[in-house]
């Protein structure tokens, strides 16, 4: 049995990230990473027996979507469950069945085709039928009314979300798996066509297809890895109110799951203790916000750390070197794929997109009605880390 307050992560795969995947079906977009993952850590898929996945109904088109990608997963006659958010709290639940003592391995899978279904439709059904959702929000329409919200309060200016989308965008070119990546000036990215005021085409990512799947093990098997592992060294998670009365322009939610997974791994001064960042910021105004809610910067400290290049791969500490949820990741794929960057970077496989001397890390996973519910998973590279 595992010793309780350990869990490593034996291996991180991820597809490439693009605008659709019509030439493959949800099985088959699974199998590759999981195949892939498979063999890099050397492992038979008849020794997982605990496999926790992330999917949604909606986007995959049908109930209990688990169901659909199991065979491919390892899942048939094992213990499988599947969690219809993201991903990263895919991998809280995985984790938490290794601390439990009663596994061993915990393969965490994460798909979405964004492509196959109609936005609006379907993130219009994460409003109440009664008081919001006849007003015909959307995920994009909730968003563009906390950006709206996050400008007037913070004293940013829509030029400074540009300069989050050109950084992310500048990163995301020494990303492969990119769904979106270029060198666009501040004047290109304002210039783009407009979804909702003040959200644009650059502030907000695309429609994207792909998948993601981790490899958790005990300490026992990390050992036992031929490939470098990185550990969890903290987690917290919180869900604040399901309503866009609260105030948008802060996330206590974030605040209290970041105090949560800093007070577990002995973070004391994130920008100091932490050297590389994650963040699941499918918008650009939200890379400000939750850079305020970790710590990282209110909004004029943030603006002038993004700014002095603090953000940049090579600086201070790089937020988004792989390019982020903003440069393209899936629903549910977002979170798990901050894990995946994070676990990349502190065992030195990032490739062009590495960040010097990484040994702790933060990844961030978010979902629901502005950020609604949120994760943080605090990662190191060097020994076993308490959870």
């Amino acid at each position: 049995m595992p010793a309780p307050g350990q869990v490593a992560i034996l291996g991180a795969v991820q597809t490439r990230y693009e605008a659709g995947k019509p030439h493959q079906t949800y099985n088959e977009l699974v199998h590759e990473v999981v195949d892939q993952l498979l063999t890099e850590t050397g492992v038979a898929l008849k020794e997982i027996q605990s496999i926790v996945s992330a999917s949604q109904d909606f986007f995959d088109g049908r109930t209990i979507s688990g169901m659909a990608i199991n065979e491919v997963a390892g899942g048939y006659l094992n213990s499988e469950s599947k969690v219809a958010g993201d991903g990263i709290q895919a991998l809280i639940y995985g984790a938490a069945r290794i601390l439990a003592g009663a596994y061993d391995l915990t393969l965490v899978v994460a798909h979405c085709k964004e492509s196959e279904g109609q936005f609006h439709q379907i993130t219009s059904t994460m409003f109440d039928p009664y008081v919001e959702r006849p007003l015909g929000l959307d995920e994009h329409i909730a968003a563009a009314l906390q950006a709206r919200r996050f400008l007037g309060v913070s004293g940013a200016a829509e030029a400074d979300l540009a300069a989050v989308s050109r950084k992310n965008h500048r990163h995301a070119m020494k990303n492969p798996l990119a769904r979106r990546s270029g060198d666009f000036s501040i004047e290109e990215i304002l210039a783009s066509a407009e979804i909702v005021s003040p959200l644009r085409d650059l502030l907000a990512g695309p429609i994207t297809d792909g998948a993601c799947a981790i490899l958790l093990g005990s300490p026992e098997r990390a050992r036992a890895s031929r490939r470098p592992v990185s550990w969890i060294a903290g987690m917290g998670s919180s869900t604040d109110a399901y309503w866009t009365g609260r105030d948008l322009a802060a996330s206590a939610a974030l605040a209290q799951a970041a105090e949560r997974a800093f007070a577990a791994a002995g973070i004391r001064k994130p920008l100091d203790d932490l050297r590389v960042v994650e963040l699941s910021a499918r918008y650009a105004h939200e890379e400000l916000l939750y850079l305020d809610a970790l710590g990282l910067g209110n909004g004029a400290a943030a603006k002038a750390r993004l700014a002095t290049g603090d953000f940049d791969l090579g600086g201070k500490l790089p937020v988004n070197p792989s390019g982020g949820a903003l440069t393209g990741n899936p629903t549910c794929v977002a979170g798990l794929a901050r894990v995946a960057e994070i676990h990349l970077q502190l065992t030195a496989a990032a490739g062009q997109h590495q960040v010097k001397d990484a040994r702790t890390g933060l990844a961030h996973g978010a979902s629901g009605i502005c950020g609604q519910s949120q994760t943080v998973v605090v990662l190191r590279g060097d020994a076993p880390q308490r959870t």
